[in-house]
């Protein structure tokens, strides 16, 4: 088959690739990281005048239509920069779900200022006994005279601390497992009731935990029918596990390129450590991990069309694949480095910080292979 882009996918190669590599230095990303979001507000607005922000989303919504292949591009060059910014958190989940369940009118209301730039949304899905389960959801979102009451508490929501608004997922009905009854609300952050936690994570970005506390809403605050968000909350998380797979080869290429630079430079024994055969061969082997992680990120990319049981199958393989190769490219990068491998001014512990945080971003290893196995029953 051929894999090679098209002319408009090039282009939007060369544009991302070259913003990455311009403004996005090492430096540059730990002044960033002290930024009182936590990512660059300035760089942000970059991204929405250059239409990164407007990528994903189809032209009647205002974005540019992209599909998987586009996505895989932005995410791959936010990956070799280690960005900060809250593409996924923001545009990928938040918007996504906005897309796929709001009313033209909310679409119109949420979309327009995010493609802008001008705002941010964050979704909340996970809850502290959950794990991976998206429909582990205990939250309760009870009626009232004129809207609903929200309770419960939201963990690890990635920006969930700078979000403008926040997108809850919460029960109207059912048990606290099951597909039916499961309904998501728009909710302003700074509103009574809400109490935002947030922090850093290892990998440098952000996240929180979001505590409702009979938090009101209006009836206009529910996005798509009540009780009937499973399905679109399960498209919105595979589509941001193949983001995180794109992302994955990214971190995966800087941390070849940077290890292979560094045997070729560190001399021992009056030679070029790259020039001893253990060493070689190790190298090969974290290209070969990236190889495979490539082809899987594409399989990943191009399966975001597919009916939804056969999609998920694929991309949960490729969750797989991706993750184990990161842990094994990030684990061979750091101990070819030595002790400076580990140090925080060394970029090559980031990126391996990175690739343990997007293992577990979404479900890990252990949790998409088990639905791997379950889908193909």
């Amino acid at each position: 088959m051929d894999f090679s882009l098209n002319d408009e996918q090039r282009m939007l190669d060369e544009t991302v690739s070259r913003v990455i590599r311009e403004e996005y230095g090492f430096e540059q990303r730990r002044g960033f990281a002290g930024e009182p979001d936590g990512f660059s507000a300035a760089n942000w607005s970059l991204f929405a005048e250059l239409g990164l922000l407007a990528i994903p989303f189809a032209e009647e919504n205002g974005g540019f239509g992209g599909g998987g292949v586009e996505l895989m591009i932005v995410q791959r060059a936010f990956g070799r920069g280690l960005v900060l910014e809250p593409y996924l958190a923001s545009v990928v989940l938040g918007g996504g779900l906005v897309e796929q369940l709001g009313s033209p009118a909310q679409r119109e209301r949420l979309l327009s200022p995010l493609l802008a730039g001008k705002s941010r949304l964050a979704l909340a899905w996970a809850e502290p006994e959950g794990r991976y389960d998206h429909l582990a959801v205990a939250t309760r979102a009870e009626r009232d005279s004129d809207g609903y009451r929200l309770s419960g508490l939201k963990a690890v929501v990635l920006h969930g601390d700078s979000a403008d608004r926040l997108l809850v997922t919460a029960r109207t009905a059912g048990g606290p497992t099951g597909r039916a009854g499961l309904s998501v609300f728009l909710v302003d952050s700074a509103q009574p009731g809400v109490g935002v936690r947030g922090y850093a994570t290892i990998d440098g970005l952000r996240a929180a935990e979001i505590r409702l506390d009979d938090v009101r809403v209006g009836a206009d605050a529910l996005l798509g029918p009540e009780g009937g968000a499973a399905d679109a909350l399960e498209t919105v998380l595979t589509l941001g596990c193949a983001a995180l797979c794109a992302e994955a080869v990214g971190v995966m290429e800087a941390a070849c390129e940077l290890t292979l630079d560094y045997l070729k430079t560190r001399q021992q024994f009056g030679a070029p450590i790259g020039r001893f055969q253990a060493l070689q061969h190790r190298m090969v082997d974290m290209r070969i991990a990236l190889e495979q992680a490539q082809s899987m990120a594409i399989f990943a990319a191009c399966s975001l069309g597919l009916p939804g049981a056969e999609r998920d199958r694929r991309i949960a393989a490729a969750k797989v694949v991706i993750g184990n190769s990161g842990r094994f490219v990030a684990e061979q990068a750091i101990q070819l480095h030595g002790g400076m491998g580990m140090t925080d001014e060394a970029m090559v512990s980031h990126l391996a910080k990175r690739l343990v945080m997007i293992d577990h971003h979404l479900g890990d290893v252990d949790h998409h292979l088990g639905r791997f196995v379950a889908l193909s029953d």
